[in-house]
This record gives structure tokens, sequence and C-alpha cells, in this order.
């Protein structure tokens, strides 16, 4: 792999961690009670949030100008890697077999393709 596809990789992942990030912002949000509809979904957290989605999305873009097309969404696919950690770190989620299981499926599709 040369250095242009190591450095657009890692925007991709910069973008699919920040992606994580403001699922787990959103998933915040939604966890609290609000007066209004509109107080629920124009909120800071919501905002900001939105803006980051964004943000991810020019970053993806950025990428795929750098990495075959076929990297992309196993690079993405780290995306549940991290959502997982956040929600059991931050949202104390229990882990049961079959999300070991499928998060070890995911890891291993990845090793895969990147020794292949």
């Amino acid at each position: 792999m040369n250095k242009t596809v190591v450095i657009y990789s890692c925007v991709l992942l910069l973008g699919v961690f920040v992606s994580a990030i403001s699922q787990v912002m959103l998933k915040k949000s939604a966890m609290k009670q609000y007066e209004s509809k509109i107080k629920e979904y124009m909120n800071p957290l919501v905002i900001i949030a939105y803006i980051m989605f964004v943000g991810t999305t020019f970053l993806s873009i950025i990428a795929y100008k750098g990495i075959p097309l076929s990297m992309g969404p196993i690079l993405e696919a780290t995306s549940y890697i991290y959502v997982t950690f956040f929600g059991v770190k931050i949202f104390k989620e229990k882990l049961n077999s079959k999300k070991i299981i499928a998060l070890a499926l995911i890891i291993v599709g990845i090793v895969v393709y990147a020794l292949g």
C-alpha cells in the first residue's frame, strides 16, 4: 500500500470516528425530555452533531479521491466497533454473545481485506 492510500485511509477513518461521536451526541440528546419538538431538534448538541455529520461527508469525499472504491466500505465498517465501544463505556450497554461474534466477524473481515 502506498503512502497516498494510507493518508487517505486515515482521512476516511477520522471521518468514521467523528461520525460515531456525533451518533453518541444524538443519542444523548434523544435521551432527554424536551418541552417541544422545536427544542428537541434545535438544541446545541443536535446542531453540532449534524454539523459534524456534514463534515464527515466532506472527509469521505476527500478520502475517496485517494483510496480504491472497494476499500471504503471496509474502513467504514470500523464504525460498528466505535459505536459499540461508546455504547458500552458511555451508555453502560451490555455486550451479549451475538454482538461479540458480530464484532469479531467485522474485525476478521477488515484483517482479511488488509492482508489480501
